[in-house]
């Protein structure tokens, strides 16, 4: 029988990961489609879906090489949050990529019928996939499952940054992890379009990749003039919003204090005790850093910090720009939205100490593809 991956909370704080059997699908309304899986990304989110905030260092595994089982311990805090799932084996996987086997009656979903597709809406660790047409994202003639299979995370995200940027009146922006998958997706979106970026990297290699792919604007937050650059950064590109993540510790009050700095050195301004009235927004998208948002109020009253997720901004954008916006991506599949993987793993694999070693540290400019089939 075809395998899907499972993430369990048992009622004993323990975390367990497995492989299930479970039946190859058949459709279940005229517009639905299945989908033999391929490939599918290893994406932070993923990984913070099949491990809920168990204690991953102290992780163990069992069973057999084909069916191995993780099992890891969860904290007091991680069992509280998780609560709402324990007894659920949840299945994993944002997104992917593979070919439509079967499909229903309705013209949409058999005009889908042997193509080559990507898709979004969760459980695609597995070798089938069941979900609605419209779900699918039919990938260029002579692309493969490795190209689209991260067609939808990344590349929404670096444009839902764009459009949230657009949509709120600013005309530039910052974003940190500016070296990974994602920050070198949204420098190449910015240069195309035309858009200020200032790019947040954390280590002196990382500034040269991305200035090496045409970057104006990296700061390194590990040099001692890190607080100056970004400054000045700002103050060339006029950002006054930035995507964090990072999310705990002290950068988010620094970009907030950055970009006020700037906007106190531009021509013609004033002072007001209040500091400027122009608002800047951070708003934090990751939890690379799980300690607490430190801010030291050092640059006015016009500011704010939020959460920023990609579902929440696709509902906001609409579906006519959300349906553009995919029409892009399928347009620039290989050139602007294209990624790159460090590593490749089998659906087992995903489920071995020396994997999770690996993909668990979400390390910038790393990303792991899981192979699910040849395609």
């Amino acid at each position: 029988m075809p395998l899907q991956l499972r993430s369990l909370v048992r009622p004993d704080a323990t975390l367990e990961l497995s492989l299930a059997d479970v039946p190859v699908p058949t459709p279940a309304t005229a517009d639905e489609v299945i989908v033999r899986m391929e490939a599918s990304p290893m994406n932070p989110s993923d990984i913070g879906v099949m491990f809920t905030g168990a204690d991953i260092a102290k992780a163990r595994q069992s069973g057999t090489g084909e069916r191995p089982v993780i099992t890891a311990p969860l904290s007091a805090a991680a069992m509280a949050a998780a609560s709402g799932r324990v007894g659920q084996a949840m299945p994993v996987g944002n997104e992917g990529a593979g070919t439509v086997v079967a499909a229903g009656d309705s013209p949409t979903a058999q005009a889908l019928l042997g193509k080559k597709v990507a898709m979004i809406g969760g459980a695609m660790y597995a070798e089938y996939r069941a979900l609605p047409a419209k779900q699918c994202l039919v990938l260029p003639d002579g692309a493969t499952a490795t190209q689209g299979a991260s067609c939808f995370v990344n590349p929404l995200t670096a444009l839902g940054m764009v459009e949230t940027m657009r949509m709120e009146g600013h005309r530039a922006l910052v974003h940190t992890v500016g070296a990974s998958n994602l920050g070198q997706m949204l420098n190449r979106i910015c240069l195309k379009d035309g858009i200020p970026l200032v790019n947040i990297v954390r280590r002196p290699e990382q500034a040269e990749l991305l200035t090496k792919q045409g970057a104006k604007h990296v700061v390194d937050s590990s040099a001692e003039d890190f607080n100056a650059k970004l400054v000045e950064a700002c103050l060339v590109t006029g950002a006054t919003i930035a995507f964090d993540a990072i999310g705990g510790g002290q950068l988010a009050g620094r970009l907030l204090f950055a970009m006020e700095a700037a906007l106190l050195q531009r021509p013609g301004h004033t002072y007001n005790r209040y500091g400027t009235d122009v608002h800047k927004q951070v708003y934090v998208y990751g939890s690379l850093n799980r300690s607490p948002i430190e801010i030291e109020r050092n640059f006015g009253s016009a500011w704010a910090v939020g959460g920023w997720l990609l579902f929440p901004f696709l509902q906001r954008a609409g579906a006519e720009r959300v349906q553009q916006l995919k029409q892009r991506i399928v347009d620039e599949l290989t050139s602007t939205f294209a990624s790159h993987y460090t590593r490749e793993i089998t659906l087992p694999e995903v489920l071995t100490l020396d994997a999770i070693a690996s993909y668990s540290r979400m390390a910038t400019g790393e990303k792991t593809l899981v192979r699910i089939a040849p395609g």
